[in-house]
């Protein structure tokens, strides 16, 4: 690492634009964590072509709430839509609390089916593409503690269309977003249409979806549908549950988990086994709910609790459960994917070779102009609140043409502030005086801050005369 940079000039190499538009990087909304007696929120989405063609992948046609239509439901018919089952049974158990998604998806912000007002999302085959803020939300919510219920169908289930099917949509979300497109969860959606089967269950006695509160699961079902090939060099938590007959270890995969940050993930490759049969009128609906040759109800069900946090470990945090999974929670941690998940001044986020990335090619440059300027670096997360230990780390370079031992001209600050923007902590003020060769790490306990959503950021200083360059490169937020 040089030990003195020239003031600097922005160049073709300089990543420059990096803006404050995407969804879960700019300030958020603090989440709610769900207390022990707080029932489980879970949010179905039915804002993306979910009723299109004979589909009715709705719990209820009281949206967003379902208690509109009957509230307190004692039959699935209580409720019209495919999907009434799942939703009554969780009802009735008094342990969780329902709504539906009509509107895109957001996360930390005001509406009231806002992602942080819930434990679950459900995306029950959707046929049209998440925008690029939706995609950021939803990532983010996951990294940051929910769970994320991802149910595709057959290749060519283009029940709208538009020239997209679900396993496109889905696939496109794990690997087409802002916050980790690198195989996230460790697997992706195989472009196939399966005819028929009966997908049986590993043998695993301590699975909490196998083995949850609601029922054993031994088989599912395929009645047109797809399959997953897990990839656990790419997420070591990927693991398949149910596999199409004949198949077994990464490829096959009917229903898998995994875990993103601190969040839950769960994939089921049809339909079919969460359609009870009726709906509203004109639909051409299946009851694989209540196939006798499989335990639909319970995979459903179980899924549902572990996602949401309410059954053992084995996950993440769940949106506020009982449970804490060790993790790094800062997304793009050491800036090689470009601008992604972090908010940054123009050219902070750069490949130049006027400096040096600690690992890897890119790195974050704050000043270093020698003139008046001020640069800013952020990324909101949420510390869960299970958690009793975040420490946050990074490797500060600065190298500086000031001469003085004795005065600050230059100067970074690295703050904690709440939703509101409000500076809840300076954690640290490095300075022209702390020049040095080579990288230094910092670490800091945020352990005080389980439970919120708070934004991390660093603010450079520089005088008008004389360059001071703050140089960041592999930054890390590890719970446990």
């Amino acid at each position: 690492m040089p030990g003195l940079t020239l003031p600097r000039h922005r160049l073709g190499a300089v990543l420059a634009g990096v803006t404050l538009l995407a969804a879960g990087v700019a300030v958020q909304a603090t989440a709610t964590p769900a207390a022990a007696a707080t029932p489980h929120r879970i949010l179905f989405d039915n804002a993306h072509a979910e009723t299109a063609g004979n589909a009715d992948w709705i719990v209820s046609t009281s949206q967003p709430d379902p208690l509109g239509q009957d509230s307190s439901p004692s039959a699935e018919t209580d409720w019209t839509g495919a999907l009434s089952s799942w939703g009554v049974a969780l009802q009735k158990t008094g342990d969780y609390s329902l709504k539906t998604a009509t509107s895109a998806l957001t996360y930390g912000g005001s509406s009231a089916t806002d992602l942080s007002n819930f434990d679950t999302l459900v995306l029950p085959e959707p046929n049209t593409l998440f925008t690029t803020a939706e995609k950021t939300a939803i990532m983010t919510f996951v990294k940051n503690g929910g769970g994320l219920f991802m149910i595709s169908d057959h290749t060519g289930a283009d029940r709208n269309n538009d020239g997209e099917d679900a396993l496109e949509i889905l696939n496109d979300l794990m690997s087409n977003n802002s916050v980790d497109s690198t195989d996230p969860f460790g697997f992706s959606i195989d472009s196939l249409s399966i005819s028929s089967d009966y997908p049986s269950a590993i043998s695993d006695s301590s699975n909490p979806v196998l083995h949850g509160s609601f029922g054993t699961v031994t088989k599912s079902l395929i009645a047109s549908g797809t399959t997953a090939t897990l990839k656990p060099a790419d997420n070591a938590n990927v693991k398949g549950l149910l596999y199409r007959t004949g198949y077994s270890g990464n490829t096959g995969a009917f229903f898998a988990t995994s875990t993103f940050g601190s969040g839950r993930v769960a994939f089921w490759g049809d339909s079919s086994p969460i359609d009870d049969g009726t709906g509203q009128s004109g639909n051409t609906l299946y009851d694989g709910w209540n196939d006798s040759g499989a335990t639909n109800a319970a995979l459903a069900l179980n899924a549902t609790e572990w996602l949401s946090g309410g059954s053992g470990s084995g996950g993440g945090d769940g949106g506020g459960g009982s449970t804490c999974t060790s993790a790094q929670l800062l997304g793009n941690n050491g800036f090689e994917s470009g601008s992604s998940t972090w908010a940054a001044s123009s050219g902070v986020i750069t490949n130049s070779g006027s400096e040096s990335a600690r690992t890897g090619s890119y790195y974050a440059w704050l000043d270093g102009y020698g003139s008046a300027r001020t640069d800013t670096l952020s990324q909101s997360v949420t510390v869960p609140s299970a958690c009793t230990t975040a420490t946050l780390s990074f490797y500060l370079h600065v190298d500086t043409a000031e001469t003085s031992t004795s005065t600050a001209y230059d100067t970074l600050k690295v703050q904690v502030l709440n939703s509101s923007g409000t500076v809840l902590s300076t954690l640290a003020t490095y300075s022209n005086l702390n020049a040095a060769s080579g990288y230094t790490q910092r670490s800091f306990n945020l352990a005080a801050y389980a439970g919120q959503t708070v934004t991390l950021k660093f603010t450079g200083t520089e005088g008008s005369t004389l360059q001071t360059s703050f140089v960041i490169d592999d930054t890390a937020l590890n719970v446990s």
